[in-house]
């Protein structure tokens, strides 16, 4: 699944080819890639993940996702963890996406090829750049877009983060449960550290806690603990101040690598806008690497199950205390 790395590429590739661009035609090639998008009449009971829609509501649903989104101007999307948002010039509405486990957002010109699983695509028009395309593809179709409305941010900050570009105090309503991440400037070190400390949960389990801290996956969970020593079933309250500041410093720049390197890539599930796969997988010291030697001391790394998927962590390096 992208996580805040693989996001933060496409939100940065998208800006200066969407913001300021108008939605001149909408295509819904398929319904259940808008399981969040909920039509202005109200919720007309389609969504999750697995549903079979019928067909008079789904067609409802894509006609209405359409209509709206026409002749919207997009402005510069922001992110919060690994959901994204453009705001539009329909206020307070926004343009919600989340690629989910396989979503792509890609940028192609208005005569190219059709890439596989394209699931919507939108013809803007850019005041420089001229006219585009810009395809939603999913293979597994856990990821959506949608029109969301925007909401207050509790804090009063801004809603997300925006690669330097103003971001208004405001968050996509699917989204204000979502704690704010460690690259966001307004992210509360010391509130993450004593609601780490207050818990008992294994700190790998923490840092996916998505209402805690945002944008860590099963791979940077795994690497942010490897570079800690850390082993990620250490309970929180028994983790002190400095060891979990160190956590989030360490994770910090685990970020900071893979965003450099594009992010991760295993297959082509996840790539850039322009269809580009990320190289962090040839950097990795913990994740899938279950039996090989550990880079810093050579002891064979172990892989154990943990909530349907696995962890990976050095059994010297990484001892639980």
């Amino acid at each position: 699944m992208p996580e805040l790395p693989e996001v933060e590429v496409v939100r940065a590739g998208l800006a200066p080819a969407v913001t300021g661009a108008r939605v001149i035609a909408a295509e819904v090639r398929d319904p259940r890639a808008l399981k969040r998008h909920i039509p202005l009449a109200g919720d007309d009971g389609l969504g999750g993940h697995g549903v079979t829609l019928p067909a008079e509501a789904a067609a409802a649903r894509a006609a209405d996702f359409e209509r709206r989104v026409t002749g919207l101007t997009l402005g510069a999307p922001a992110r919060r963890g690994k959901f994204m948002w453009l705001p539009v010039s329909t206020e307070p509405w926004s343009l919600l996406a989340h690629l989910g486990m396989s979503g792509q957002l890609l940028l192609r010109d208005t005569a190219a090829a059709d890439d596989r699983h394209v699931r919507i695509r939108l013809w803007l028009e850019h005041p420089a750049h001229g006219e585009l395309r810009l395809d939603f593809a999913d293979q597994r179709l856990f990821g959506s877009l949608a029109l969301d409305r925007l909401a207050p941010t509790v804090d009063g900050a801004p809603g997300g983060f925006g690669g330097g570009a103003p971001v208004a105090a405001l968050l996509p309503a699917q989204a204000a449960r979502i704690a704010r991440d460690p690259l966001d400037p307004h992210f509360d070190d010391a509130a993450f550290v004593a609601g780490a400390r207050r818990r008992s949960t294994g700190v790998k389990q923490l840092l996916l806690d998505q209402a805690l801290i945002s944008g860590v996956g099963n791979i940077y969970a795994d690497e942010a603990l490897w570079r800690a020593r850390l082993h990620p079933e250490t309970p929180g309250a028994r983790i002190s101040a400095a060891r979990l500041a160190e956590l989030l410093g360490q994770l910090r720049d685990v970020f900071a690598q893979a965003l450099a390197e594009g992010g991760t890539s295993f297959d082509e599930q996840y790539v850039n806008v322009n269809g580009q796969a990320g190289y962090f997988a040839h950097s990795l010291n913990a994740y899938g690497r279950g039996g090989e030697p550990c880079n810093r001391c050579g002891e064979p790394l172990k892989r154990v199950p943990f909530g349907g998927r696995s962890s990976h962590f050095c059994p010297r390096c990484q001892r639980r205390r």
